[in-house]
């Protein structure tokens, strides 16, 4: 096994790669696993005049983050040394696995009585409190 590395990957089809890249050595061949792999694209916006990035997974589907390609398949791997391209790759995994900031609500969670015996609990501090 290899060193992991920042990677583009061209591959016949013609698609561009951005990925972690592990090369890893199998009898007779060698194999790229990548982590988490997306497609770059270049937006221009007219109505603002910038030039923007999206990034968009490139197996959307997937629920598995890791993938294997043959190196058949590979026209030409570079390493990414732009700290923006890096940084740009690494805010969308971080964004994409941040979770929406809500706890997803189970029956166990702060269930401490049900209806009739909350009521019973809180009339007897009530009744306890005004004598």
């Amino acid at each position: 096994m290899h060193e992991e590395f920042y990677g583009v990957i061209k591959l016949v089809s013609g698609e561009e790669i951005v990925s972690k890249v592990c090369p890893l050595d199998e009898e007779d061949k060698t194999l790229l696993m990548l982590d988490s792999p997306v497609v770059l694209t270049t937006i221009i916006v007219k109505q603002l005049g910038v030039t923007t990035v999206k990034i968009e997974p490139w197996l959307k589907y997937a629920d598995d983050s890791l993938c294997v390609i043959n190196m058949e398949k590979v026209i030409t791997v570079s390493e990414v040394k732009d700290e923006t391209i890096i940084f740009m790759y690494e805010k969308y995994l971080k964004d994409k696995n941040r979770k929406s900031g809500r706890t997803k609500i189970t029956p166990n969670m702060g269930f401490i009585a049900n209806i009739s015996e909350a009521r019973a609990t809180l009339e007897k501090i009530y009744n306890k409190n005004n004598y």
